[in-house]
């Protein structure tokens, strides 16, 4: 358990269906103010290759949440800097999941030692970076199957909580 109370445990290969079909829900019903129909699709289809996505969580440090059996969220942090993938089920929207998720990652990127962590924040997702604690660094333009889709470079300062300092 972490501070929120969710239960958080690490990615298994049995967990890569169900959580493709929470990466898919996440993009088309969370992201709609932000992105176009075709934008939302190319998005998705980056999952597309199930082999492709587990393998993307089996080389990163992946946590899931599982409510009541049902998967609830997941995100990952790779080479313990950055922060690869943060979702959360639309039916848990804006119940602490995601923070969760990212508190967690965030304290094993610092008990590894990481000073500065990085995300690539999409539109939908910067508000909620930036409310912890990221600073907007540069915009980008990602081409995703001939779309292109706007995020935003983002950082945040890790620092020590043994020395007092808070994050």
């Amino acid at each position: 358990m972490n501070s929120s109370g969710y239960p958080l445990r690490p990615f298994l290969p049995g967990d890569t269906m169900a959580l493709r079909e929470l990466f898919a829900a996440s993009v088309e019903e969370l992201t709609q103010e932000d992105y176009d129909e075709d934008q939302r699709a190319a998005w998705v289809a980056c999952a597309d290759d199930a082999d492709a996505f587990r393998e993307r969580l089996e080389q990163a440090t992946a946590l899931v949440v599982e409510i009541e059996g049902e998967h609830a969220g997941f995100g990952s942090l790779k080479d313990n800097s950055v922060l690869d993938m943060l979702y959360v089920h639309p039916y848990h929207a804006g119940e602490g999941i995601g923070s969760a998720l990212c508190e967690a990652l965030e304290t094993i990127a610092r008990g590894r030692g990481t000073d500065t962590i990085t995300v690539e924040a999409s539109e939908t997702a910067v508000m909620f970076f930036e409310e912890r604690g990221y600073v907007a660094l540069q915009r980008n333009s990602v081409e995703r199957f001939g779309e292109w889709l706007m995020t935003t470079t983002m950082t945040k300062k890790l620092k020590d909580k043994t020395a007092g300092d808070v994050s």
